[in-house]
């Protein structure tokens, strides 16, 4: 074979190489582009995931201070006894639990300092 055969098939051969590395390349930067942005979405969704679940124990703590408020309004401004009390609010309603539910209303309630006298 001369050199000048010899050539065209190195410079094809070069090129073809050339051709796959940047193919490589190419699909390597897409799945990097699209990894950053998966790991964007799922960032958002865990802060989503986690906005939620604080709007949710701060609605659960408002309402059992509420349900705490009315018990402890049976108890003192209606003069009931708690477990009288618990008699008003139905079954499903245990003494510890509405005891836990006085307690924060207490916790809740605005003292001395607080009503601006």
């Amino acid at each position: 074979m001369s050199e000048t055969q010899e050539k065209p098939v190195r410079g094809q051969v070069q090129s073809a190489r050339q051709v796959a590395r940047r193919a490589a390349l190419d699909a390597q930067a897409k799945m990097r582009e699209q990894r950053v942005e998966r790991e964007k979405r799922l960032s958002a969704r865990g802060v989503d995931v986690m906005v939620a679940l604080g709007e949710r124990d701060d609605m659960v703590r408002r309402c059992e201070q509420r349900a705490g408020e009315a018990l402890r309004a049976m108890t003192t401004d209606e003069g009931l006894g708690l477990d009288e009390a618990l008699q008003w609010c139905g079954e499903g309603l245990s003494r510890r639990e509405a005891a836990r539910l006085c307690a924060l209303a207490d916790e809740a309630a605005p003292g001395p300092e607080d009503s601006g006298d």
